[in-house]
């Protein structure tokens, strides 16, 4: 009874200090658009919220701003914190709110006017000579806030509501914590993730790059990236047919008819590509194109609806039952261009997608099966399945025009996902409003080496698809029954895991996934038989390995080797070729000394098999 007031107690603790960092973060920003303000009297504020560990706020500035005016904004805002300003808050009027901001502050007047639209309550928060429209919460005085415990960051250019149609603001963004040493920690974790950014390694590793003549969010992928992906997908592949699933191929494009039977041309529309141009209809574009309805095609957006027509190819026996589908399909969507961000955030990217077609009475079974595929594909890439964070995305009852499908089958579906959740004893969190339009979803987040969690695993549960589509099956009394479907995708997509694992390795792969095992180095021409004979030997044992010439001094071509961060580095002189043997340097233990070829071949043989 102590150990359970306890565990109530520290959670209570914990909820009351988060709330008060949400009230200090937001007070800063109210802060910062002061500090502004005094700085260009003519700014017309924009918003200001809290975000994860800061906040920010968007101002339409009349002259520019650098990252260099940030330590004089910060100051001031420090200045203010020492003045003890009080924070209040007062209920307005629509008149009020409309006579509050010049007539020139467009957005402060598309707020008020939206407010006013949605009837929602109008205040103010007043702090000093300030005040913004605002519903709060902010602290009661600026003494509850550490001057010493945030920092103004960087700066970034933001359409206004996010729209590219909308001016482009300046948005500054901050940081804010309870004490000095948690900014610390914090930004010395910036600085590691910034030497660990994907897009940094994966051109200084040469792994893949982002073109503009290609296009937005389009990756192009390297010899050494391409070769990083292909082992991933062996790896998944086998594993897969080792699990009991088959594998499918579909197309990159199907017929509109098929995503409107599937719903995603009703919900997902503005996502698919070709995207409508601008103001023009459907029946407009279709004009302009010359092509009949039935001859207009769309890339998938999803790979599930072509599936569902493999499965539609011929009449089903629940004796069958269950399948189990698998495709590594690439899907195309239209993400908008400020989301874009390497290759957690494109627009063309590859899901490891599969499918479970089954009976009602099978559902639990399958949904347990998924997640310990899922637990056992994070601990296979060095990922500590206790980090895993699980979230619960249910429909929001007071929105149903958002969902698909009717209320029996959102309920059955979400109770038997959270009792699969508990049964599994995952730590999970339910968030109401984040079930995707055709159905409720477990989503899993791993925490890479500096804590960070990714989004990655999402196992969804579909009850409208099978509708929409009349997908049934013989059941044993010889009567047509619905059957049920699950979407799943371990790695979410290859393009995102590529980058979590880039940084969660910081580009210093284990051995069994490095694109480069092994590298051997000459120390010059007259050992460069010895080197191709080694160099076939480690091929034929599955060793990938590379040779490097002598075009530049033995110093040299170590380094270049370390910067590629090539787990291992055999150097091969006189005295190596001599004794048929490598001098071997690790890049994460540095030099080893000297060791025979079929010990070194015997030892890393065995760090691939295990996948340390």
């Amino acid at each position: 009874m102590k150990k359970i007031e306890k565990t109530r107690r520290q959670k209570q603790t914990g909820d009351a200090s988060e709330q008060q960092m949400h009230k200090i973060r937001h007070s800063l920003s109210h802060l910062l658009a002061m500090a502004v303000l005094e700085k260009y009297p003519k700014t017309k504020l924009a918003i200001g919220p809290v975000i994860e560990n800061g906040f920010y706020y968007d101002f339409d500035l009349p002259a520019p701003l650098s990252d260099k005016d940030l330590p004089a904004l910060e100051k001031r805002m420090k200045d203010l914190i020492k003045k003890r300003i009080s924070f209040k808050k007062t209920t307005i009027t629509p008149p009020q709110a409309r006579n509050l901001f010049p007539i020139s502050n467009i957005y402060k007047h598309e707020l008020v006017e939206e407010l006013i639209r949605e009837k929602k309550s109008l205040s103010t928060y007043t702090s000093g000579s300030f005040e913004d429209l605002c519903s709060g919460p902010h602290v009661a005085n600026t003494k509850e806030i550490n001057p010493d415990a945030f920092k103004l960051t960087h700066l970034a250019g933001a359409y206004w509501r996010g729209s590219e149609k909308n001016k482009m603001l300046t948005r500054v963004y901050g940081v804010a914590f309870e004490t000095k040493q948690e900014l610390e920690t914090y930004l010395k974790n910036q600085e590691e993730a910034a030497k660990r950014d994907h897009r940094k390694l994966g051109q200084e590793l040469d792994l893949f790059h982002l073109d503009e003549k290609v296009g937005l969010g389009l990756p192009l992928w390297h010899p050494k990236g391409a070769l990083l992906w292909r082992i991933i997908e062996d790896f998944w592949y086998k594993k897969h047919l080792e699990g009991g699933y088959d594998l499918v191929r579909t197309p990159h494009i199907g017929s509109r008819a098929l995503w409107e039977t599937s719903g995603h041309w009703n919900f997902y529309s503005n996502s698919m590509y070709p995207p409508l141009e601008a103001g023009q209809t459907l029946e407009e574009q279709k004009h302009k194109e010359r092509v009949k309805e039935s001859e207009l095609y769309l890339l998938k957006p999803m790979n599930c609806p072509l599936h569902i027509q493999v499965y539609k190819n011929r009449p089903r026996s629940y004796r069958e039952l269950p399948f189990r589908w698998a495709e590594c399909g690439t899907v195309y969507r239209f993400e908008k261009k400020g989301e874009l961000s390497g290759l957690t955030r494109v627009r063309g990217f590859t899901q490891d997608d599969a499918h479970i077609i089954c009976a009602k009475d099978r559902v639990e079974e399958e949904l347990k099966r998924v997640i310990d595929f899922i637990l056992f594909i994070y601990r296979s890439f060095g990922f500590n399945t206790k980090d895993v964070a699980v979230y619960l995305s249910l429909r929001d009852p007071k929105d149903k025009e958002k969902y698909a499908g009717n209320d029996a089958g959102w309920k059955f579906t979400q109770d038997i996902l959270r009792k699969v959740a508990k049964d599994k004893k995952l730590s999970f969190k339910e968030e109401v409003g984040e079930a995707a339009f055709y159905g409720p979803k477990l989503d899993f987040k791993i925490k890479d080496a500096l804590g960070r969690e990714w989004q990655c695993s999402t196992l969804q549960f579909d009850f409208n698809l099978p509708e929409r589509f009349d997908m049934n099956f013989v059941n044993a009394q010889g009567k047509q029954e619905r059957a049920y479907m699950l979407h799943r995708a371990l790695f979410g997509s290859y393009e995102r895991f590529i980058g979590l694992l880039i940084e969660h390795y910081a580009g210093a792969f284990p051995l069994w996934l490095a694109p480069v095992q092994t590298i051997i180095i000459p120390v010059s021409q007259k050992q460069e038989g010895y080197a191709n004979k080694l160099q076939k030997t480690l091929t034929t044992y599955g060793i990938r390995s590379q040779l490097s010439s002598d075009s530049q001094t033995l110093g040299k071509r170590i380094r270049e080797a370390q910067l590629q961060k090539i787990p291992y580095i055999l150097v091969v002189g006189d005295k190596e070729k001599k004794a048929k043997s490598v001098s071997v340097r690790s890049y994460k233990k540095g030099d080893m000394g000297t060791m025979e070829v079929a010990a070194f071949i015997k030892k890393i043989a065995q760090e691939i098999e295990k996948k340390k």
